[in-house]
Order: C-alpha cells, then sequence, then structure tokens
C-alpha cells in the first residue's frame, strides 16, 4: 500500500480541484489510470436484472473506448460496473469506505484482488479503518470529484448514489441517469434526477459526445467487425433500431444464429439492447 498527499505532483488532477479534497489518498495499483478519462457508474446496492445488465453494458462500453470506470465496490451496481470493465479488460478504480486492508462487502475478496491488479484501489482511511455508516457519504465526494461524469444506472428514493450525483452537481461534473420504468421502486431515484435535470442517458454515445471522445466511424467498424456484424451494423445505421426478428428477416438467418452476434457486438462497444430493441451504441 502507498500514500500520495495533495502536495505530491501525481495527486489526481481532477480531485484538487474539488471543494474538500482528501489531504492523502492510500492506494493499491495503478495511479495512472486516473489521469485518463473517467466516468463513475454508481447505482443502488439492490438491483435487479435491468440495472445489473445495464451497469455492466455501459461499463463494458466505456472500458473499449479506454475511459476508466470508478464505482464504490459496494453491492448491486457498483459491482456490476466494476466486473463490466474487468471483463472487457478495461481499467477500474475503486474507492472504498474503510482500509484498503479490509474488503467489504466480504464477498467482493476476488473482485477486490482483479481490480487490485489490473486498475487501483483508493481510501482516505488507513488500514485498519473499518467500516462505519456515516464513511460512505465521504467516500463519495471522492467517486464524483475523480470523474468527468457521474452516471447512475439505478437509485432507490432514497439510494447513496444519489448523494454521490449531488456531489458532483456540486463539483459542477455532469450527472447522468439511465431512465427506468415509472412503476418500479429501483427506478425512482434516477427517474427524479432526470427531472431535476440529470442527462438522461439513452445510449454509451451520450457519455463519449460528453467527453468529447470521437465516435464509431466506418473504417473502424470494417476493422472490428466480421462479414456478419457488419451487414448488421449497417442495418442499424440505415434504419435507427431493430428488433431481433426483424435483424433475422433481413439476414436471412434464425435467431440462434443471430443472437450471439449481437452479444459478442455488444461486449465490442458496438450495439446496445433495450425494451426489446437493438441500438447502435456509437454512431
Amino acid at each position: 500500500m502507498e500514500c500520495i498527499t495533495i502536495r505530491m505532483a501525481d495527486y489526481p488532477d481532477r480531485l484538487r480541484e474539488i471543494k474538500d479534497p482528501p489531504e492523502r489518498l492510500f492506494y493499491e495499483g495503478d495511479l495512472s489510470i486516473l489521469k485518463k478519462k473517467c466516468v463513475s457508474v454508481v447505482g443502488s446496492r439492490t438491483t435487479n436484472a435491468y440495472g445489473k445488465a445495464t451497469a455492466e453494458a455501459i461499463a463494458r462500453q466505456l472500458a473499449n473506448k479506454g475511459v476508466t470506470v470508478i464505482s464504490g465496490m459496494a453491492r448491486g451496481i457498483d459491482t456490476c460496473a466494476h466486473r463490466g470493465t474487468l471483463d472487457a479488460n478495461g481499467k477500474t478504480a475503486a474507492v472504498l469506505g474503510c482500509g484498503l486492508d479490509i474488503c467489504y462487502p466480504p464477498e467482493n475478496r476476488r473482485l477486490m484482488d482483479e481490480i487490485r491488479a489490473s486498475g487501483i484501489l483508493l481510501s482516505e482511511y488507513e488500514a485498519g479503518t473499518e467500516v462505519e455508516r456515516y464513511n460512505f457519504p465521504q467516500r463519495n465526494r471522492i467517486i464524483s470529484g475523480l470523474s468527468d461524469i457521474t452516471v447512475v444506472v439505478q437509485a432507490r428514493n432514497r439510494s447513496g448514489s444519489l448523494i454521490t450525483a449531488e456531489l458532483a452537481v456540486e463539483q459542477g461534473r455532469e450527472v447522468m441517469a439511465v431512465p427506468g420504468n415509472i412503476d418500479s421502486q429501483y427506478n425512482l431515484g434516477t427517474n427524479k434526477l432526470i427531472k431535476e435535470g440529470a442527462t438522461p442517458l439513452i445510449a454509451v454515445s451520450d457519455i463519449l459526445e460528453a467527453l468529447g471522445e470521437n465516435h464509431v466511424d466506418e473504417t473502424e467498424a470494417r476493422r472490428k467487425l466480421g462479414p456478419t456484424e457488419y451487414e448488421i451494423y449497417r442495418l442499424l445505421k440505415e434504419n435507427g433500431e431493430m428488433s431481433i426478428d426483424e435483424v433475422c428477416i433481413r439476414i436471412g438467418k434464425p435467431p440462434e444464429y443471430i443472437n450471439p452476434i449481437i452479444a459478442v457486438m455488444e461486449m465490442k462497444g458496438f450495439t446496445f439492447s433495450d425494451m426489446g430493441k437493438i441500438f447502435l451504441a456509437n454512431l
């Protein structure tokens, strides 16, 4: 474990800019990944299949674009964000609300080890500092402070991720929220954020555009996609959105052939699925 102070050159510049930056940060891993474009992906500890899949997909696509994904290694959305990044061989940072020698939640020990090996673990708390409830709101200002953009995937009405979003606004950073069903308790907080002015996140390209990153172009699509993948890419580019059935009819192949191809395209960051439709992730 190493320690960096606010007076040192390698201290993250974004964090130095916030109102109450930590005087010191303990870390294990690669500090340099915080110099890249950084996006925090956060949400409730209790989530559903939609939230988990969405968090993983967003993180995976950001990782494919070289963006560092930041979260808090909590249960639910945080865990999915880290996992989606690692599955894409991307870089992720976990900001803990305890000492770096303590794994919380305990079931994330393997995840913690993976983040330490290929990303970075961060905390303002010394080794041996136990988990306390009041540590997490303090921790959240670091998550948002390290990030260019904070994305809230799912949040209940009193979710801690709403605190992260509020802190991001106070720090002058953009907040995006994933819209959800209005009759689901899992989405009350995120829908409220949108009502209050957060940017609705419709596709990962919204994040990349806000970061000033280039979108996928024809050259990249031809280079990274196989023949059938590229054919599907062209169909989606022409039609805007399509169902699996529509793609199957146009390609002339059954769903059991098309579905795995769509899944691979999503892993590559070219498509995403929502409400039974397929969309291009980067137009």
